[in-house]
């Protein structure tokens, strides 16, 4: 899987005429891993790290992030969003007046990241490299304009449970600890408010989503093989309504035998919620 993944995004880079990346490094295990597949495929001075923290990121997620760069030798960057987050939450209060913040706040500042990325994309004439995986790509669990901004998803058809093996593969590979032992272990997060943490049990969402995805099973068929009736209604819920998305992501490096884009034809629009279909 890492070599097909490599393969991919070296052959897309030689087509388009792209020379670089950059890459938004949260120091999570996403980004770590889509780092290390573009050093393997592009050589380490093609590729630039971007951590861009906010109030809300924590000193390890900066710290791996760093790390991480100083590991595999890559160009790192650090251009903080707070001041610019300010400005928006500034401008925007006298018309956000009644509402208190929620998800529109934190999608604001994972935009702000798209934006920064794809500025430096443009000013450089370098392609961005998004970062999501096949799991949170189903869920919707990602923001449009935001982590979904780039040219190549490059682990989009990567399960997140595949994630974490294709990580400890390259650590492996390469005999030492290149991609931090605390992103392993940390729990995944947004860090877009206090506190807040992925709402899934990957260890079972994960392999639900590859059972629905690329095994096509119906509620029914999920449900005798043992998965919470609540967790299969809820996931069946999600990947319906993140059609939309999905339609505006990146292209996808396909390595299993349903990915998402062109291998992926579902109506963006779809009413019905019986999901035994």
């Amino acid at each position: 899987m890492f070599n097909a993944i490599v393969l991919g995004v070296r052959d897309y880079f030689r087509k388009t005429g792209f020379k670089r990346a950059f890459i938004g490094l949260s120091g999570g295990i996403d980004s770590s891993l889509v780092a290390v597949i573009a050093v393997t495929a592009l050589g380490k001075e093609n590729v630039t790290g971007v951590s861009m923290p906010s109030r809300f990121s924590s000193d390890h997620s900066k710290s791996d992030a760093k790390t991480l760069a100083e590991n595999l030798g890559i160009e790192y960057l650090t251009i903080p969003i707070e001041k610019v987050f300010e400005t928006f939450e500034e401008e925007l209060t006298p018309f956000f007046k009644g509402k208190p913040p929620d998800v529109a706040e934190e999608n604001l500042q994972a935009r702000l990241r798209g934006n920064i990325l794809m500025t430096l994309s443009n000013k450089f004439s370098d392609l961005v490299l998004s970062t999501g995986n096949k799991t949170e790509l189903a869920l919707g669990y990602a923001t449009l304009y935001g982590d979904m901004s780039g040219g190549l998803e490059v682990i989009g058809d990567v399960s997140k449970m595949e994630v974490y093996a294709l990580a400890q593969y390259y650590n492996r590979r390469m005999g030492r600890e290149a991609i931090p032992k605390n992103c392993f272990i940390k729990i995944p997060s947004a860090e877009l408010k206090p506190d807040q943490f992925d709402p899934f049990d990957y260890s079972v969402v994960s392999p639900l989503v590859d059972e629905i995805i690329e095994n096509r099973l119906s509620r029914s068929e999920l449900l005798r093989k043992g998965y919470p009736e609540r967790v299969v209604d809820d996931t069946l819920r999600r990947i319906r309504g993140a059609e939309f998305k999905r339609h505006q992501a990146a292209p996808v490096i396909k390595i299993t035998r349903k990915a998402f884009g062109l291998g992926w034809k579902m109506p963006i629009v779809n009413k019905s919620r019986d999901y035994s279909k």
